[in-house]
């Protein structure tokens, strides 16, 4: 249990967090048809993240925030402007973006020396969830022990907060989100302002999006932005259940991807495991192509 406790259970807690906080925010870009955008955010945010590191030269999760936060409202508005300017439809004009952000992300990394703090592509692109440990933890007394839960990994503060935030806002603002999902004009003519509701949405991807890219990748979290909300929309038309089935679908598929990577095998006396992040990944795939084909069965 000690062993469980240490090794296994701080990357099974933050896969669940990323995959359920992604399934929930998700269900809205698909709902919106702007899953692109999802991909977008999650890789514009890189230049934020670097430009934070780099100021503070610490990786703390307040000013990578932040900057992530910055990187993203930018990246929106350059979104907008490109439209507008270049006369582009809205795919075109933010795969430019996107790829404009992640490049100079990927500048940044090498010019501001973030790799010495280990802050490379690899972690950025592919997570680093095996390396989360609790090395203090000697028995679920640990979770009464101040000394003890203060060397948790920070990553599990920092998803913690964001899919506290993003549960709270979801459910405080459940019906404006369901009007601007499926009929923004209509919501407009009801008095509300889409576009900020928009921007908003836009942010709290975003800080899903740097709250679990040193855990799962950015990678992954394109992957369980989408996967998950396209699943529960080829098999329901109901808001509540899309929305609320996408984010335990998300969670379901964090704690089985590292559950089957690891434990599992370790307790059937296997000596083989996994990449954690690779079979999240994979089994998001494979239930997206089980509900196509149940679907197209169905119809």
């Amino acid at each position: 249990m000690t062993e469980f406790l240490q090794l296994d259970l701080p990357p099974l807690l933050a896969a669940i967090l990323a995959g359920g906080t992604c399934g929930l925010l998700g269900s809205f870009l698909v709902l919106r048809r702007e899953s692109l955008l999802g991909d977008a955010l999650s890789h514009a945010v890189l230049p934020g993240i670097v430009v934070g590191f780099a100021l503070t030269g610490l990786r703390s999760a307040g000013p990578m925030l932040l900057g992530a936060l910055v990187a993203a409202l930018l990246a929106t508005l350059a979104i907008g402007w490109v439209r507008r300017a270049a006369r582009l439809e809205g795919g075109a004009a933010t795969g430019l973006v996107f790829t404009g952000f992640f490049a100079l992300g990927l500048v940044l990394l090498e010019l501001t020396g973030a790799r010495s703090a280990d802050l490379d592509v690899d972690c950025v692109l592919f997570g680093q969830l095996e390396t989360l440990v609790w090395l203090e933890a000697q028995g679920w007394a640990s979770f009464f022990d101040p000394a003890a839960l203060a060397g948790m990994p920070r990553q599990l503060g920092l998803l913690a907060a964001v899919a506290l935030v993003a549960g709270l806002a979801v459910a405080l603002f459940w019906r404006p989100l369901q009007l601007i999902a499926f009929d923004p004009a209509f919501a407009a003519s009801l008095g509300l302002r889409v576009g900020r509701w928009e921007m908003g949405l836009n942010l709290l991807i975003a800080a899903a999006a740097v709250a679990a890219f040193e855990s799962v990748g950015s990678i992954l979290v394109v992957a369980m932005l989408v996967c998950p909300a396209v699943a529960l929309r080829l098999m329901t038309d109901r808001y509540a259940m899309q929305v609320l089935g996408g984010a335990a679908l998300g969670a379901g598929l964090g704690a089985a991807g590292v559950l089957l990577a690891g434990p599992l095998p370790a307790a059937l006396g296997l000596a083989v495991s996994l990449n954690a992040a690779g079979l999240i990944g994979t089994l998001a795939g494979l239930v997206v192509a089980g509900c196509l084909v149940a679907r197209s069965r169905m119809a």
